[in-house]
């Protein structure tokens, strides 16, 4: 059943870099501030070089005009040289302890953030993962966390040490000349408008380049996935032609965006450079003119020892400003990628309200159930209740729906007015074209998706009030499509039930038929796989699957074709294990090889979500209704 890929894509918001910061100083409550202040300290020391400029000018003037030497001079300049050295060497030391502290933190946070990105998807429901391509999730710990990385190591250091610079250097021209700074300040407002404009067209790509970048990644995934697809109909000619649509695009959003960024830089240093001309030639009208001198200083006149200095902080003030118009494009990449992030973080949790759990039990001297931490193989559903007392129901394997609809989307159901009683001990059989609800009834089971309307009930007790991770640990899966993880053959059946000794893992390959290849490996069961288990053939992977379902040894097993890879050779060994392993349990069987099912105590045939017909095989081959036509070959499944 195909469900609809969600395409939409959150945008920069500064709510995003809010919501950072807060992480950034919950992770290091410490770190953050001393790192701010060590910014603070190399800032604030950058702006004050032109105050002792300007006292060892004007030093210089008076030396000059009174007609005295070096060795008077010297005895004031040279302190404040010294005093300017021991400044520096603070502001190197903080940069130095800034740039170690950043490093630490970055890499800290990304970790953390990552861990908690991790943990957060494992909470999220089926649903999200069956309506968003993986190769776009996989995006957000590839590049989206890459741009949040080059916010929190350079954009928001850069751009904070910029501001305080900025101010710290307004300040002190504002000391020696408010006329001089308001010139100033007009060709800064001409850089800034043209910084918006320029930086807004590229802060525009960009958030459409990480969109882009998703749709690659998402796109390349699928392909890789479908390799064999693709070469079996030749259809490498026309996947190029699409990847290079995708491609193009992403080049196209790009290019426009670092062209956008990469021409902001030359214009506002241009646009400096002028402003510093101006600001020169200012200074030397006001210098010839003995225009009087407006500041926060004593300074009233203009002279040689105020002009000089302005001019190295106008280039500094200006200097800035590009630098931190430089950053904008960094600061909307990573806040359009901390939006796709939270997007996924802010995804609304897999919706547990159960309150039964499943815990280990035996019967005391008088039968009743009692807990115990040691695995007995007898289950019990734990029962609290509002008066605080507690029952134990045993876990039998009675699993009934009643009257259960159900819609992947709304509007367009899948499943209508299905009634399916599975006692314990029963084999049920679903058989019916692709399509028909087959695999859904089994997902409603383990609560994958919850149902629009009716009852599931599990030994008497309403699904929605059991604890899901506890349901599912009741229910052993094995599907037609295998998943094996990177790791030991043991690793693999071990998946099954964590704390399984070596011991149980063989017993429970060779009740799968699985023992008999693995022992054949070249390493035996600690033979390590990797890409799926694609050194394997496929029934052989569906073997391990069998077996890691084997060792959870639960009392309920759905098997969705779990021998339709299998040929028929394999099957016969496995159907055997599978005998093994359904005894004493209720089993949920899907099939299209309808022989895997003749021995089912029921099987119930499907046809667009209803459930046409039921009874055993001897039952449906005597009514000659669908199950007969399907079983005689009258018409086939498809």
């Amino acid at each position: 059943m195909s469900k609809p890929q969600m395409n939409g894509r959150p945008k920069a918001n500064p709510r995003v870099l809010i919501r950072v910061m807060k992480m950034l100083f919950s992770y290091y409550p410490v770190l953050m501030p001393l790192t701010i202040l060590c910014i603070l300290i190399s800032a604030v020391t950058a702006a004050l070089p032109p105050v002792f400029m300007q006292q060892v000018i004007a030093e210089i003037e008076t030396a000059v005009e009174n007609a005295y030497g070096w060795d008077k001079a010297s005895a004031i300049i040279i302190p404040k040289v010294v005093l300017l050295g021991v400044f520096y060497a603070i502001s190197w030391a903080a940069i130095i302890l800034q740039t170690q502290l950043m490093a630490v933190i970055t890499q800290g946070f990304l970790c953390k953030f990552r861990r908690t990105m991790f943990d957060k998807m494992q909470d999220l429901p089926i649903r999200y993962f069956d309506t968003h391509k993986h190769g776009d999730i996989m995006s957000h710990y590839t590049n989206d966390i890459d741009a949040l990385r080059e916010l929190v190591s350079q954009a928001l250091p850069s751009l904070l040490q910029c501001v305080v610079v900025l101010l710290a250097v307004l300040f002190v021209m504002l000391y020696f000349s408010v006329w001089m700074t308001l010139v100033l300040l007009c060709g800064v407002v001409f850089m800034v408008l043209v910084s918006k404009k320029i930086g807004g067209g590229s802060a525009k790509y960009f958030i459409r380049q990480q969109k882009a970048m998703g749709r690659a990644e998402g796109f390349i995934q699928e392909m890789m996935n479908g390799q064999k697809v693709v070469k079996v109909f030749n259809h490498e000619k026309k996947a190029a032609e699409d990847f290079e649509k995708v491609n193009n695009a992403l080049f196209e959003d790009s290019a426009k965006a670092h062209a956008f960024a990469n021409t902001l830089g030359p214009i506002i240093g241009n646009i400096g450079n002028i402003l510093y001309v101006v600001m020169a030639v200012t200074g030397g009208i006001f210098l010839l003119s003995n225009v009087p001198n407006v500041a926060i200083g004593p300074f009233s006149v203009f002279t040689i020892s105020i002009v000089v200095p302005f001019l190295n902080m106008a280039k500094q003030f200006t200097g800035n400003v590009n630098q931190a118009s430089q950053q904008i494009n960094a600061v909307v990449m990573g806040m359009a990628g901390g939006a796709r992030v939270l997007e996924m973080m802010d995804e609304v949790p897999e919706p547990d309200e159960g309150y039964v759990t499943l815990v280990n039990a035996k019967r005391d001297e008088n039968g009743n159930l009692t807990e115990t931490a040691e695995h007995t193989g007898l289950w019990a559903w734990k029962h609290p209740h509002g008066d605080g007392t507690l029952t134990y129901t045993e876990l039998k394997g009675d699993v009934r729906l009643s009257e259960v609809d159900f819609a992947y989307e709304e509007g367009k159901p899948v499943l209508h007015d299905v009634t399916v009683y599975a006692e314990p001990g029963q084999k049920v059989a679903f058989v019916g074209a692709t399509g028909a609800g087959k695999t859904t009834i089994t997902n409603l089971i383990n609560r994958f998706y919850d149902i629009a309307d009716g009852k599931v009930r599990y030994d008497g007790i309403n699904i929605g009030k059991i604890k899901k991770n506890d349901l599912r640990r009741s229910l052993g899966l094995v599907l037609q499509e295998t998943n094996l993880f990177t790791g030991s053959v043991m690793d693999n059946i071990r998946y099954g039930r964590l704390d399984a000794t070596d011991e149980e893992c063989i017993a429970a390959a060779k009740l799968a038929g699985a023992d008999d290849f693995i022992t054949r490996l070249p390493g035996g069961y600690e033979t390590e796989l990797q890409n799926n288990g694609a050194n394997l053939s496929q029934g052989q992977r569906q073997l391990i699957a069998i077996a890691r379902a084997a060792v959870a040894d639960p009392p309920v097993m759905i098997l969705d074709e779990a021998t339709s890879s299998i040929d028929t050779r394999t099957e016969a060994i496995v159907q055997r294990g599978m005998d093994k392993l359904m005894e004493g349990r209720t089993v949920f069987v899907i099939a299209h090889r309808l022989s895997t099912v003749m021995d089912s105590d029921v099987i119930m045939v499907l046809d667009h979500g209803r459930i046409i017909e039921r009874g055993n095989h001897e039952k449906l081959i005597a009514e000659k209704g669908t199950y007969y036509q399907l079983y005689t070959g009258a018409f086939e499944l498809e």
